[in-house]
């Protein structure tokens, strides 16, 4: 009967015998008890923080590349198709151009980025069930738009009840107050706007 009981059990009966024996307590503080007791120890967020592991400047070139420099006449261009100012220094036209390399740079490092297998981006919305279903519009809600409409006509057709609107001082405002030059007509007030072709020598 004894071969069949394994060592560590042998331990354990050992033990058990001894602390009746002579009054040792059998249990002792293990590994998971420690490891337990650790854990509840709130973490400092502060010192976590302090050690970055990770930054965008590594996405930043270290060393202007040729291939991709952006001479000045380029970026004048681009500033005027952006209707932007031109710069005034050459210390200001180096800094955007500086800028400029950094931004093309970390464009063509997010390119480079393997999304095969994944689904394009059609908007930026929420695509999961839930969302699908608070988007979508079902009878619930045109039930109090449809419930504005009568039916007319021989073949039934709707149309939308009217309703009387307060516009209070909205309607004593005057639309025309600011205009510089206006015209009255049987129809109706109208503001007329002057335009035509600018002489270049005299605009």
């Amino acid at each position: 009967m004894s071969n069949l009981i394994c060592q560590s059990c042998r331990a354990s009966f050992r033990r058990t015998l001894r602390s009746h024996r002579y009054g040792i307590p059998s249990s002792r503080p293990y590994g998971s008890e420690k490891s337990a007791g650790a854990a509840r120890e709130p973490l400092d967020i502060a010192e976590l923080l302090s050690k970055p592991t990770w930054s965008v400047r590594s996405l930043a070139p270290s060393t202007p590349s040729a291939s991709s420099e952006i001479t000045p006449e380029k970026l004048h261009h681009l500033l005027r198709l952006s209707a932007l100012p031109l710069p005034k220094s050459p210390e200001e036209e180096a800094s955007m151009l500086a800028t400029l390399h950094s931004q093309l740079h970390f464009v063509q490092d997010i390119q480079t980025v393997d999304t095969e297998g994944v689904e394009p981006l059609q908007s930026i919305r929420d695509e999961t069930e839930e969302g699908i279903k608070d988007a979508t519009i079902g009878m619930e809600e045109l039930k109090e738009a449809l419930g504005k409409e009568d039916f007319t006509g021989r073949n039934r057709r709707p149309r939308r009840r009217r309703e009387v609107v307060n516009a209070g001082k909205v309607e004593k405002w005057d639309v025309l107050g600011t205009a510089e030059d206006k015209v009255e007509t049987p129809g109706g007030s109208f503001f007329v706007v002057r335009s035509g072709k600018i002489d270049e020598k005299n605009p």
